[in-house]
Order: structure tokens, then sequence, then C-alpha cells
């Protein structure tokens, strides 16, 4: 497993001046090169063609007159970056399609409605005015029209003000919505066809820089200070890839252990050297590594590369080591003891202790705040809240078992939803709270294991939020360590008789269940008792709304 591990400061008025003018050209070549080879592989991939006949390996040597190391890693991390290109275009994609999706859904929605509006203009004409029954309009025995919206009721004193003060305003407007979300639905069309035809370039430095020229005023009016910015950001770093036959895994980094010197053999063989490199973590496992790799006798065999990178921010140097790290091997896969069953949410993680036979042991949740947060300070409380959650699961000896979600499309935004919603998914950070909890798993011998997510929560809501007194997340995070213990749940003998087919496979009955279910949450622990089987729905609760009573009433018809 590859890590890499960052250094202290290297402070530039503690460098050689000698090093700085080195390091300098160094860059500079370096990332010349670089753009120089990526966009030749672009352009062979558009063109369908070889541009050069010898290898793209001698053609930047020679061209730029660099060794055969630096030329390596020049071409292998431009490949990296084209392969990349590829993996984000096929991502574009899928979130194209998903705003596409969302957008023919909306179209839909608002052209049933504006056909809804011209039958009620057609009947206005005839003098007789109708009303579909879906529609919250009325006409009264007095002639007054009423419209119950949300937050308010319209009133019009008879159907002709209600014609030109309502209806015909609103068919104009819907038809000018229905032709911007037509246009849109247009443009990202031709934005999914480009996509898919058209292999894109980088701009090395950043597009939001790069555009700065233009639209920020101390560089519009000062343009050799942008010019200088674009370059330093251009050339800011150089990531030199290790030898496995090389004496310190890297014919061009060597690093010294003992004085933590770090030393750079660059064109003509000079030599130059950055002082005082140590490392806050992993210092220990650098300097095992390069010494590991000196003392291996056979190492074409045997041999582990070394790859070094210098990043320049201006003031001081940060020096990456690359190294491979081997695998904790005394990780705790065993469930004889049960799991720890984990649900990740925006705001905490809920867990729950499940016995090996797939009984509850306790239950809590590790709390947390992400709202109006960085994305470094993001990172530091979700990583504090892994620490706390796996040194549980060391202190219980028992594994992790989380849901295999991805929120990417999810995370595309229903433009056209509820802005409260999207909000919530934008900041549910699944990924990062995945990644520190297997990170800190990792170095604690913990194992992470991973199920699908299908009806988690509804399988907690309706079989365990009542019958065990837990909170949806909780009783969730138990389904999930249930699951991950390779049970599966039946639905509860209460709601069985209304499972019109009981040949269904178990999580499409959830899936039957929670759509004639659909009322709030807080309301499941009136309507019915898991523990007493023979009870009957409570299908007319006096807490129920109108809506939710009609809507379970005709669902259990």
């Amino acid at each position: 497993m590859k890590k890499a591990y960052f250094s202290k400061r290297i402070w530039k008025k503690d460098v050689h001046a000698l090093t700085l003018v080195e390091m300098a050209s160094l860059s500079e070549l370096f990332n010349c090169a670089k753009r120089f080879v990526f966009q030749t592989l672009v352009r062979q991939k558009r063109w369908e063609r070889e541009l050069y006949k010898e290898s793209i390996h001698l053609v930047v040597k020679k061209k730029f007159g660099i060794n055969d190391y630096v030329a390596n890693s020049v071409v292998r991390e431009s490949q990296a970056l084209l392969k990349a290109q590829f993996e984000l275009n096929k991502l574009y994609i899928k979130q194209t399609d998903e705003k596409i999706k969302n957008i023919k859904k909306k179209l839909k929605k608002e052209r049933s409605f504006l056909t809804t509006l011209r039958k009620i203009k057609e009947s206005c004409i005839k003098g007789n005015i109708q009303f579909p029954k879906n529609r919250k309009y009325a006409l009264r025995p007095s002639g007054l029209v009423s419209l119950e919206l949300k937050s308010l009721s319209l009133i019009w004193m008879n159907s002709y003000l209600f014609e030109h003060q309502y209806l015909d305003p609103a068919i104009k407007r819907l038809k000018a919505k229905i032709g911007r979300l037509t246009h849109r639905l247009f443009r990202l069309e031709g934005k999914k066809e480009k996509l898919t035809t058209h292999i894109s370039s980088v701009v090395f430095g950043s597009k939001k820089l790069f555009k700065h020229q233009f639209t920020k005023e101390e560089f519009v009016q000062n343009h050799p200070s942008w010019r200088e910015r674009f370059l330093a950001t251009r050339n800011k770093q150089v990531l030199i890839s290790g030898r496995k036959d090389a004496a310190s895994g890297n014919f061009v980094f060597t690093y010294q252990p003992d004085k933590r010197d770090l030393h750079m053999t660059f064109r003509r063989g000079k030599v130059v050297t950055f002082p005082n490199v140590s490392f806050p973590y992993g210092q220990e496992q650098i300097t095992n590594a390069v010494l590991r790799q000196r003392n291996c006798k056979d190492k074409k065999a045997n041999g582990k590369p070394i790859s070094w990178s210098v990043e320049d921010h201006g003031d001081y140097y940060i020096i990456k080591c690359l190294i491979d790290v081997e695998e904790e091997v005394l990780v705790n896969f065993s469930t004889s003891d049960g799991v720890i069953g984990v649900d990740f949410n925006v705001d905490h993680f809920a867990w729950a202790d499940v016995s090996r036979d797939g009984n509850f042991l306790e239950s809590g949740t590790f709390s947390f705040s992400l709202h109006k947060k960085t994305t470094s300070q993001s990172t530091k409380i979700l990583e504090v809240e892994a620490i706390a959650l796996v040194d549980l699961a060391v202190r219980k000896n028992k594994p992790i078992v989380i849901e295999d979600i991805d929120t990417t499309l999810s995370k595309t935004g229903d433009a056209y939803g509820n802005k409260k919603a999207n909000r919530l998914k934008s900041v549910f950070a699944y990924r990062k709270m995945a990644q520190a909890v297997e990170s800190r798993a990792q170095k604690m011998g913990v194992a992470v294991m991973t199920v699908n997510p299908a009806y988690t929560s509804i399988t907690g809501k309706l079989k365990y939020m009542r019958k065990l007194g837990l909170s949806i997340h909780q009783a969730a995070s138990y389904t999930i360590g249930r699951k991950g213990l390779g049970y599966k749940e039946k639905a509860p003998q209460v709601l069985r008789p209304h499972i019109v087919r009981h040949q269904l496979p178990y999580w499409k009955q959830w899936w039957t269940l929670n759509k004639k279910l659909n009322v709030r949450t807080e309301m499941f622990h009136h309507l019915f008792n898991v523990n007493k089987p023979m009870q009957s729905i409570k299908l007319t609760h006096k807490d129920l709304t109108e809506k939710e009573r009609k809507h379970l009433q005709k669902a259990f018809a």
C-alpha cells in the first residue's frame, strides 16, 4: 500500500542559494516537459495517429535534454493525468445524465400543469367554468373562485377576474418557464454530446487563475504580476518516481536518515542539498524504508521504489516521500464476538453493538457539526470522531460494518427540488467519513466491512425503532450490523397481512410497506406495535394529518 508523508516546512532562507537555483531550474524544465508530453498524448488521441516515430520517452529526452529518470517521471505523470481526465469525463457524463433526467421530469410536470390551465381557460370561454378534481380550485355558489395554496388562500370575486388576473398571467409565465427549461435541456444534451465525442485538455495552473488576468482588477492593471503568479503555480511541483534498483530507491533524490539531509542530483551530475528534512509523521517508516533498500542485496528482485516530491510554496518548500507500506497483518476480521454497525449522517455517527447471533446490545452516537466549515476543518472534525468510533471497536474487539454508498450523483443536486434537502446532500461528506474511519481502522488493526445500503433505514424504522426504543439512525445502524453478519430482515408479523404478494423478495416487501406507510417518522409509535402481532394498524389516530389519514385509508383499503 502506498503512503505519502509530508515534511516540515523547509524555509528558503535556510537553503543554499545554489540549491534554490537548481530546484527552480528543475521545476521549470520538469513541468514544461510534462505539459509538452500531455498535449502530445491528447493530440494523438484526438487525431488517432502517432505524431512521432520514436517513443515519447526518447522524444522528450532529446527535446529537453533530461536524463532517463526525469523523462520517465514526466511521461508517467502525463499518462496518469490523461487517465484521470478520462475517468473524470465519465463522471461528468453521469452527472449530466442526472441533470437531463431531472429537467425532463420537471418539463413533464410543467406541461401537465399548462394543459390543466388551458382546459380551465377553455371552460371559462364557454361560460361554464370547471376545475379538475386533483387541483385545489373551488367555485362557490356565490360566484367566488378560490385557490388553496400551501401558505395562503387566493380569492377572486367572479370567474372573469379569476381568468384575467390569474389564469392568463399563469399560462404566460408557464410558457416562458417551459421555454427556458427546453433551452436548458438542449444545452445539456449538447454538453453531453461534447463530453462523449471530444477529448478535453487541461489548463496547467488552474482555469480560475488563468481567468483572473481578465476578471481581477489587480491583475488587469498589472499583467506581469499575474504572469509571475501563474508561472509559479504551473511550475509548483516536481515528482520523481522511484526505482527499485536504485541504491536509495531513487536515482535523483537520496535521503540521509542520520543527518536528515535530502540530496538532489541534477543535470551534469551536480548535487545540491535540502538540509534538515524531517517528517512529523512517518519519520520512522521512511528511515526504515531507506535503510532496508540500502541493505537489500538483490534489489531487482526485492527492492522497493521510493518516490520524492518537492512543492514550492513561495517562502518555503514542502517535501513529500511516497513509500510502500506493508498492510497491517493483525487485522481483526472475526465476527465471533459480533460487530459494530455504523450509520453515517450529516451531523453524527450512529452506532450499534450487535452480538454474534444478531441481538442488540447497546447503541450511541458521536455528534459533530460541519455547518459553515471549510474543507480542512471538516476533515479534522471527522477524523476526531473517527478515532473515537474506532477506539470503541478496539475496546469491544469487534470489526466495523458501514454502508457502501456512492453520493456522486445525488450531490449533483435537484435544481427544482427541496432547497433544504439539497443543502443536506451537499454537506453530507460520506466519502470523507468513510476514509477517516478506514484510515484509523487500518492503523489500529480493525477490519471495516461494507454492505449494500438498500432499505437499512426503512427496516430499522419499521421493525426496530419502537421495539428497542431507538432513534431511526441507531435503528438503521443496528440493521447494518445485522446485515454485516449475514442476516436477512423479514417483515414483522403485524405488517405481513398487508403485503399483497408474499412471494416478493424480502427487500421488495420493505419497499411495498414503506410506500404504504408514508407518514411522519414520529407517527410509527402510534400506528402499530411490532411486539403485538395480532393488533391492527390504527389508521385514524388523532395526531395524523388529514393528508396522512386519507393516504393510509386508501393504501390499506
